[in-house]
Order: C-alpha cells, then sequence, then structure tokens
C-alpha cells in the first residue's frame, strides 16, 4: 500500500526521515555528493531559516508498505510572487525510486497544496534561497556533483516528472573549463589593466578570513542587486543576505574570493571554492566528529574548483568589468595550481555569459533544467 503523509518539522525523528532518505537511495553512488545533512535539517527548521520570515513550506514523503520511498518539499515564496506578480509554488529536495505512482502521489499533495493558497503554477526544483542549486539534472550523469552546489539524480528522474505533465522552463547549464585551454585573449587582460590603471574598478583581494568577513556586509548588497535581470532573482531580506553571506564565509578560502569595486561600493565579485565533494562523500553528510577535518584537507589537496558566483552590477557592464572578471578569473585558475574548473550553473537567460564562457574555451558538460506545469 502506497501513502503520503506531511511531515511534522517539530518532530526530530520525522525530520531526521526526511533528510536522511537519500542517503539509502544513492548509497554508494559513485557520483552523487551527500550534502551536509545539518544544512538540509535547516531548511525545515520555521524558527531558523530566514525563509520563513515572509514565505511557507512543507514537507511529503511516500511510504510503500513500511519503506520510505520518496519526498518532496512544496514552497511558497512570496516575496518573489509579489516582485514578478505570479501565483507561483515551487518544489524542491525531490527524490524518488523509479516509482511512477508515488511520484504522481507526491506531487498530487503539492498541487492540492498550492491550490488551496491560491497558487496556480509549479515550478521547480526550486529551494529556500540563492545557494540551493536549480533544476534535474537531465545531461551530464556522468559527472560527479559539485559539492552541494548544484543537485544530482538519477537518470530516470526527468521521466517521472515528464509523465505528470511537467515542460521545460529553464536551462542551467554548467560549463568545464581545462586550464590547459583556458587561455584569455590578450586583450582582455589588457582592457582589464586599463580599467584598473583608469581608477574606475578596482579588485580587492583579502589578506585574511577576518578581512573578508569586515567586507561580508557590502559584498552581500552587492549579490542582492548583481542578478537582478536574471530569471531567478527575487530581492532578498537583509537576513537572507546575511545568512548567503555567512554560509559562503564557512567554506570561503579568503584568497580565492576576490571583488570588483568603485570607490569604497563593491560593484562585482568572483567567488572560487575548492572542490571538497570527495570528503563531502567520504563523511556522508555528517561534520562532527571527524568530518570537518576532513573537508579542510581537502581544500588543499583538491585540484577542481567551483566558480559559483561571478557577477557585476549592470550600471558596470560593458565598461570594463567583465574583461576585469575574466581576468580575475583565469588568474585564480593559475595561480592556485588547478587543473579543473567547474563554472557552476548559468541560466541559459544569461546570453552574454554564456557566449563569453564559449569564447574562452568552456565546453557545457552538465545541464540541470527546472519543470513547470499548471496546477
Amino acid at each position: 500500500m502506497l501513502t503520503v503523509s506531511k511531515i511534522d518539522t517539530r518532530s526530530k525523528a520525522q525530520v531526521r526521515r526526511f533528510v536522511e532518505l537519500p542517503l539509502r537511495l544513492y548509497k554508494n553512488h559513485p557520483q552523487w555528493v551527500p550534502p551536509i545533512l545539518d544544512d538540509i535539517a535547516l531548511m525545515l527548521n520555521r524558527r531558523k531559516h530566514p525563509f520563513y520570515e515572509h514565505s511557507d513550506a512543507d514537507f511529503f514523503i511516500a511510504v510503500r508498505d513500511g519503506r520510505d520511498v520518496g519526498r518532496v518539499a512544496a514552497l511558497e515564496n512570496r516575496r518573489f510572487n509579489d516582485y514578478h506578480q505570479m501565483r507561483q509554488a515551487q518544489f524542491y529536495l525531490f527524490d524518488c525510486e523509479d516509482d511512477q505512482e508515488a511520484a504522481a502521489a507526491l506531487f498530487d499533495q503539492v498541487s492540492q497544496w498550492a491550490r488551496a493558497r491560491g497558487l496556480n503554477r509549479l515550478v521547480g526544483p526550486k529551494g529556500f534561497g540563492p545557494l540551493d542549486g536549480y533544476g534535474l539534472l537531465v545531461e551530464g550523469f556522468e559527472h560527479r556533483q559539485m559539492m552541494t552546489m548544484m543537485n544530482y539524480n538519477y537518470a530516470y528522474y526527468p521521466r517521472l516528472l515528464e509523465a505528470l505533465g511537467f515542460e521545460k522552463e529553464v536551462d542551467f547549464i554548467s560549463c568545464y573549463l581545462g586550464a590547459d585551454i583556458f587561455h584569455l585573449p590578450e586583450r582582455v587582460h589588457s582592457i582589464a589593466e586599463r580599467v584598473q590603471q583608469r581608477g574606475a574598478l578596482r579588485v580587492r583581494r583579502f589578506a585574511s578570513k577576518r578581512e573578508l568577513i569586515a567586507w561580508s556586509s557590502r559584498i552581500g548588497e552587492a549579490y542582492n542587486k548583481a542578478f537582478v535581470n536574471n530569471w531567478e532573482y527575487y530581492p532578498l531580506t537583509p537576513n537572507e543576505v546575511k545568512f548567503v553571506v555567512d554560509n559562503l564565509m564557512l567554506v570561503a578560502d579568503h584568497r580565492l574570493i576576490k571583488i570588483i569595486t568603485h570607490a569604497d561600493e563593491v560593484v562585482g565579485f568572483l567567488f572560487a571554492f575548492p572542490d571538497v565533494s570527495a570528503a563531502l562523500q567520504r563523511i556522508q553528510g555528517r561534520l562532527w566528529p571527524f568530518g570537518i577535518v576532513d573537508l579542510l584537507l581537502e581544500m588543499r589537496r583538491t585540484r577542481w574548483v567551483s566558480l559559483n558566483g561571478a557577477g557585476i552590477l549592470p550600471e558596470h557592464q560593458g565598461r570594463g568589468g567583465n574583461a576585469l572578471l575574466y581576468s580575475e578569473m583565469e588568474k585564480t585558475i593559475r595561480e592556485f595550481k588547478f587543473e579543473h574548473a567547474d563554472l557552476t550553473q548559468v541560466a541559459e537567460t544569461a546570453v552574454q555569459m554564456r557566449r563569453d564562457l564559449e569564447n574562452v574555451g568552456g565546453k557545457a558538460y552538465k545541464n540541470h533544467r527546472v519543470y513547470h506545469r499548471d496546477v
């Protein structure tokens, strides 16, 4: 018998069931990277996650004959809907065995949940904030997930959704750059140097983690403004900005974070992170007591870097700011002797960035698709 029930987020046992279901589903899968389990549990914490200051979510789990076989989260992001004048529900944290009936039952619950709130459209996977990763993987199953900055799923997941009437909303492409082929044209470096010589824009690097943290609020403000034209944008609250920045600071190597300033204002940024996927697989989502040590050691030995967060405020684009970003991107890869770079999840709507990446040798090697359907 198949049943679907709503998780009581006040129950530690039920939250644990929901959070840990993928550990069994993907056990020993060579490409799947477990999330930090405490980070997922935080998404179910209505008292601590800033999303709940303005919006709501519920969580459902499917059980067949006493075994948990699927899960999904239903979200109403009211700030997104108000900004875009929409009545959209989102789904996230969808995981399921290859069981069409279970998938249908889960999304029936999500659709009922959405209709009860006057929402008429369902979009996802799309999470609680900009760090959660978008879409289902539809191409690139042979490649390992890049930390927890993107989702990984079995190849049958798109089939489950498409059989339920879901259609493509937008694709997010991740590009691979090998250090041996990433060579910017000299004119790009020349433009970057001229921009800095004129003094209009400057690149700032950080000598310590403490110095980086001192700039964190200004970096957060720039982050909130830089993606205003993106499909996924909505104005983050101050607490959401702090939440994003605090999470970035936890995993950041200060030497790999660079900002672009105009006077004392942050107008651009480049976030690069050593890929610790191998360590995350070993610790199976548990930081304590020894997982954190494994992560720190992996940061030193990995030859992969994730470039996940490159942006410049719209008013400084076309004035040398883009050249400055790409110049610093190449310098980051070469200075720290990374051999492989993943430019993580660039929306197909970011046409200029996609074109720029192709021009410097980036090759699309993963595609994550966000789906929609009416409810």
